[in-house]
């Protein structure tokens, strides 16, 4: 059976990019008043990952949400707030590789002003860190979950594009709520130079195409 040459990354980022494009736009649709929307993009390299999570209160949560950020209900988050928030945040999600729990770090945060959020305009952003235990080449497989104001709280996870040439995704699984995301991906010893194999575009390509078909089903069910 013969296989398709390689491709150049910067014309499968950029054909990824549309496919995610189209992806965002739905989700923004799918956002309901009464829902706490917590999306997740989680990038793999060989090292680190690093997760970046929005979280966007619908204007009928939005007051509840804004409780627990503005502890002292002046209606000025500040910026201590907004780490004690997001510290709570974190402890309440979950990283592991191969089995194993990943121990998770917190870095830069932002929240929109409080006004913004009561609107439902704004947005609390996290940026996660968790640095890799080494690994050898061959498969792997992340676990993601977010526990976070289950009462209240949409999910949205997916992996991004790797950076690296030496990682490749193959797979990700979500549970119905995408409170839970698995990403089976390959390491590769000694990065492809200049190319990306070809079960990779497909793969990618799929697994994102797939996550907007699931996305818009949903939209259309409501």
């Amino acid at each position: 059976m013969t296989t398709a040459p390689g491709l150049p990354r910067s014309s499968v980022v950029a054909a990824l990019a549309v496919a995610l494009g189209a992806l965002a736009t739905t989700q923004v649709s799918a956002h309901r008043l009464d829902e706490y929307l917590q999306a997740a993009r989680i990038a793999i390299d060989p090292e680190r990952v690093q997760i970046e999570l929005d979280l966007t209160p619908g204007i009928a949560v939005a007051p509840r949400v804004l409780d627990d950020l503005d502890r002292d209900r002046n209606h000025a988050i500040t910026a201590d707030e907004t780490r004690a928030y997001a510290a709570r945040v974190l402890s309440e999600i979950r990283l592991g590789i191969d089995g194993q729990l990943v121990a998770l770090e917190l870095g830069d945060v932002s929240a929109a002003a409080a006004d913004a959020l009561l609107r439902g305009e704004g947005a609390i952003r996290l940026q996660v860190r968790a640095t890799m235990p080494r690994l050898r080449p061959g498969k792997h497989q992340l676990f993601y979950r977010n526990n976070h104001r289950a009462d209240i709280g949409v999910y949205l996870a997916n992996a991004l594009v790797p950076a690296s040439d030496r990682v490749g995704v193959l797979q990700q699984r979500r549970d119905i709520d995408q409170q839970e995301l698995i990403v089976e991906y390959k390491l590769d010893d000694v990065p492809a130079p200049g190319h990306l194999p070809f079960w990779w575009v497909i793969a990618a390509a799929g697994t994102t195409l797939a996550c907007l078909a699931l996305t818009i089903r949903i939209v259309r069910s409501r």
